[in-house]
């Protein structure tokens, strides 16, 4: 039998002292996890320039095996393939979630039957339920009061934004059938038009703001 997950408390940036810092998730199975680097940091640039929360605007990964891992209040998880977490990513990543730590996944089409079944095996005892339209996470800044932007088509299905709960607390939040993050990324990426991009944008500032004030 494995040895127990010590507990750790995921380190939350001290008011107007240090840098927030987001950091997209490394993990196995071989989906892109890598894609579309520009996403962060242009998010970031925008909740700078539209918030008052200090972040840092770089790309940075990290590895969810990892005691790296517990570095970060947020850490943002997408792609286009499978997700095969081990052993160890499962019982750390369960262990950053129970100790404070906020995990956004964004199906960016063709993870969302592997992020379920993964996602089941880190909280096995919680249910993804789809967040109300009056939920927090849609009112943090902006206001959102019909829920998730439809940002690019995949299926023609309407957006879901789906969450998973420790103690009563958003732990996970996972966006399908909307994708976000590709809103993110450079202009030239996937030339969504202006009014996409900004709505991604916006929603995506509601996740920070609202995973940081919890």
């Amino acid at each position: 039998m494995p040895a127990p997950v010590q507990p750790r408390t995921v380190q939350q940036p001290a008011a107007q002292q240090s840098a927030v810092k987001l950091a997209r998730a490394k993990y196995s199975g071989g989906g892109d996890w890598y894609n579309d680097p520009s996403a962060e940091v242009n998010l970031l640039r925008y909740v700078r320039a539209h918030t008052n929360i200090l972040v840092d605007a770089v790309y940075e990964f990290v590895d969810l095996g990892t005691d790296n891992l517990f570095l970060y209040p947020i850490i943002f998880m997408t792609g286009h393939g499978t997700v095969n977490l081990t052993e160890n990513e499962v019982r750390n990543l369960r262990a950053y979630l129970q100790n404070g730590g906020f995990l956004y996944v964004d199906d960016d089409y063709g993870m969302d039957a592997s992020v379920r079944k993964e996602l089941k095996r880190v909280l096995p005892d919680q249910e993804l339920r789809e967040l109300p339209f009056d939920h927090p996470i849609y009112h943090s800044h902006f206001d959102f009061p019909n829920g998730l932007p439809k940002i690019h088509e995949h299926d023609a299905k309407p957006p879901e934004g789906l969450g998973l709960f420790v103690d009563g607390r958003l732990c996970v939040f996972y966006t399908v059938e909307t994708n976000p993050s590709d809103g993110w990324a450079d202009p030239e990426v996937h030339h969504d038009p202006p009014e996409k991009r900004e709505a991604s944008l916006k929603i995506g500032t509601n996740i920070i703001v609202y995973a940081l004030m919890r």
